[in-house]
């Protein structure tokens, strides 16, 4: 078992532990996901590492107030989680997911918040749910295709967290076009973006729309229960969380164009 413990990271160091595995500020996105991620300190987020002097960031947890959540969710005076993941695969199924929950948990109660929220979904993209069943957290709200809002109270009075809703109505916005919405919450998108625009002008003969959240208010209203990205085309969502260029071009030639 190799040693370990959580290092909360600041506005001076937070470059130093890498984001979702990337390291290197050459990247574009790592960049930006710095920025973005210092910029949200003000607004009371913790990133927190999991940390071995040997492996060095073993996994991370991002968490933030849900009043300034960058999901489209309503959790007044919950903790928020946007990530929990384990970066190095050799070491999962050891309980430091737990770990990393734990963190968060204590410290939302050390502020006397309600509870604790996180979003989850099947497949890859966002943490399994789990983990969070398991500490005793409920199903408060679901979203299609398949994401759900759980959350854990710690007073039986507790409100009950929600999904913003009005699903359709704000998908009506986009119903001409392809239409990108993304923020630097994940530094994955900045060149998914790159390479999907460049495809959608050659192959498709169509100007994509480029949406950047600039805010939690932004990210609050969006059309996707992901919140940070989706793409839209002609009023319908085909993809409801970062994908490749492969993966879009699988998309588009089903679509009937």
């Amino acid at each position: 078992m190799i040693k370990l413990k959580i290092i909360e990271a600041t506005f001076e160091n937070v470059h130093e532990f890498g984001m979702c595995g990337y390291k290197n500020p050459k990247i574009e996105g790592f960049r930006r996901k710095i920025k973005w991620t210092q910029d949200r300190f003000s607004e009371g987020m913790k990133y927190n590492v999991l940390y071995s002097e040997e492996k060095g960031a073993v996994g991370a947890i991002e968490y933030i107030p849900g009043e300034f959540a960058w999901r489209p969710i309503i959790a007044p005076n919950y903790m928020f989680i946007h990530c929990l993941l384990i970066l190095q695969k050799n070491v999962k199924g050891n309980g430091y997911g737990q770990m990393l929950l734990d963190s968060c948990i204590k410290d939302a109660k050390l502020k006397n918040m309600y509870g604790v929220a996180v979003v989850t979904r099947k497949g890859t993209w966002m943490a399994s749910k789990d983990l969070f069943i398991k500490n005793g957290f409920e199903i408060a709200d679901t979203a299609k295709p398949d994401f759900e809002l759980l959350y854990i109270p710690f007073s039986e009075n507790a409100i009950k967290p929600t999904f913003n809703g009005n699903w359709e109505e704000r998908i009506s916005k986009y119903n001409k076009g392809i239409y990108i919405i993304s923020s630097d919450q994940c530094p994955y998108t900045t060149k998914a973006i790159i390479e999907i625009s460049e495809t959608a002008k050659i192959e498709y003969k169509i100007k994509p729309n480029i949406i950047e959240l600039k805010n939690y208010k932004d990210a609050q209203n969006s059309p996707c229960a992901f919140g940070t990205f989706c793409i839209l085309y002609n009023g319908k969502i085909i993809a409801e969380h970062p994908i490749s260029n492969t993966r879009f071009k699988n998309i588009m030639n089903k679509l009937d164009i």
